[in-house]
């Protein structure tokens, strides 16, 4: 770090960057208090999810055992394509998932069992569901990054910014109060030199 110097340029300095890290900080508190707004909606949205999934998989508990004699199943179940979107969220881009289409299986009614369209219905609605859970995660992810990066640059400007300014202001204005105090009792020794040889001449 540079020494710092102790002029009237340099206090001038010094309280301008004060005064800009005392405008910067509301910004980046404001910001810091959305992304943690955004990261517990995030986080709340993956519960949902999670208790979602855990009741769709009680309600396909019984059909487990039908399930694996047909392995075949996943051939009804294919994803044709996952359509996601982004959005800015407090200044980060994260991702939305609007859909999930599957193609639609060709159904041999008189070859399959009766409940096959129903498991058909709900192992679609479970993996729509782990979807929208990897695109959540994702999303949590991308914002915890940026409430860790911007509360990061919160704490240097509370703790090491700010401070430093002031303390840097502080020891300058006692610098200058020293120099001010040595010039005004050199300008009193000087004076009193000259008063001395002054008199001394007159003597003479």
């Amino acid at each position: 770090m540079a020494k710092l110097k102790k002029t009237k340029n340099e206090l001038k300095a010094q309280r301008e960057a004060l005064r800009r890290y005392h405008r910067f900080l509301p910004t980046l508190e404001l910001k810091k208090q959305q992304l943690q707004r955004e990261v517990r909606r995030a986080e709340a949205a993956l519960r949902e999810r999670t208790t979602k999934e855990e009741a769709l998989l009680g309600r396909l508990r019984p059909w487990v055992k039908l399930l694996s004699s047909r392995p075949d199943l996943g051939a009804y179940v294919q994803i044709q394509a996952i359509d996601l979107e982004t959005a800015n969220v407090a200044g980060v881009t994260v991702p939305v998932l609007t859909a999930v289409r599957f193609a639609k299986p060709e159904i041999d009614y008189f070859e399959t069992p009766a409940w096959l369209e129903d498991a058909i219905a709900a192992v679609s609605e479970l993996t729509s569901l782990r979807a929208e859970q990897r695109v959540l995660h994702r999303r949590r992810k991308l914002l915890g990054e940026e409430l860790r990066i911007t509360a990061q640059r919160v704490n240097l400007f509370e703790k090491v910014m700010i401070p430093r300014a002031e303390e840097n202001m502080r020891m300058i204005r006692i610098a200058l109060g020293d120099a001010q105090t040595a010039a005004v009792a050199r300008a009193k020794l000087a004076k009193g030199k000259g008063a001395e040889l002054l008199s001394g001449v007159a003597g003479a």
